[in-house]
């Protein structure tokens, strides 16, 4: 997976500021642009690519901006900005994405998906997805969308706009709303693999294992279940899984269904011991169906 990363302007752009310069907006763009790129590298697989001049030394024209991702036949294109209404202060504000004016559904989403993410990390007013002839997004032979995470003229979101803190939850945001599109799984950094966890039910191993997670025992739900002559029921839709009529709050892992060993066992009516030494939990049942 390829996504190419544009901070968007240059620090000596004309305009592109708050009303007092307090704040350049290529201050918050290119910061967002690598606290984004430090976020995807977390995850497997992924390559990412700025398109404008890190060190702010120059404002790299559009379409030089445009034929770097093209020719790096990038997956995606997402450029960041910060919003202004005017020269002076007001009071327009909030969160909004744009896609080209043909609206192209893979754009749609992936704008819907980084919206979402943004007005629930940050609490801003949520202007929607928007459609607009952009260069950026007319220009790229990938799916493309711009991001514009708050007002430079408004008094309150340019102060939120200089912190930190707001910098990295509109970075932590953008690679939720990618994540979320794409698929991407988090990389296991070496020496953090997850350790196995072993099943019995009623003094009988299962081939299958679970693993422990913030000492919370995770057991393939499927091979447990089926175990005991159940057969759980998948919702792809709300991507969930139930045994006996009961939602399991569990998490997927390389197309294999998991879910805590208390709360599994207590949907098929098992009780459940851990033997801490050998790393093994315990199913107990009257009869084991294989």
């Amino acid at each position: 997976m390829k996504i190419a990363i544009d901070a968007g302007h240059g620090p000596e752009t004309p305009g592109k500021r708050t009303p007092d310069d307090s704040m350049r907006e290529f201050h918050f763009n290119s910061v967002v642009a690598r606290y984004v790129r430090d976020e995807l590298k977390q995850y497997d697989g992924v390559e990412t690519l700025f398109t404008h001049a890190d060190d702010g030394s120059r404002d790299v024209p559009l379409q030089e901006r445009t034929d770097k991702a093209n020719a790096w036949r990038a997956d995606a294109f997402v450029s960041i900005h910060a919003n202004a209404f005017g020269n002076d202060w007001n009071d327009a504000n909030g969160i909004e994405t744009f896609v080209y004016t043909s609206r192209p559904p893979a754009a749609v989403k992936l704008a819907e998906a980084v919206q979402r993410a943004l007005v629930l990390a940050t609490g801003r007013k949520n202007r929607g997805v928007k459609a607009e002839n952009f260069h950026v997004l007319r220009e790229t032979n990938m799916t493309a969308i711009l991001a514009e995470c708050g007002f430079m003229t408004n008094r309150e979101e340019a102060e939120l706009l200089k912190s930190d803190t707001y910098r990295r939850a509109c970075a932590r945001a953008i690679v939720t709303g990618l994540a979320e599109v794409y698929g991407l799984k988090r990389a296991i950094a070496a020496g953090t693999l997850p350790q196995k966890v072993t099943i019995e039910i009623n003094g009988v191993q299962l081939s299958a294992q679970g693993y422990l997670q913030n000492g919370v025992s995770l057991l393939p739900v499927r091979a447990v279940a089926e175990a005991v002559g159940v057969v759980p029921a998948w919702n792809p839709a709300a991507k969930q899984v139930s045994v006996n009529g009961l939602a399991l709050n569990g998490t997927i892992e390389s197309g294999t269904a998991y879910a805590s060993a208390r709360e599994l066992a207590s949907a098929l009516g098992l009780k459940v011991e851990w033997d801490g030494a050998t790393k093994t939990v315990k199913l107990s049942k009257s009869c084991i169906c294989r």
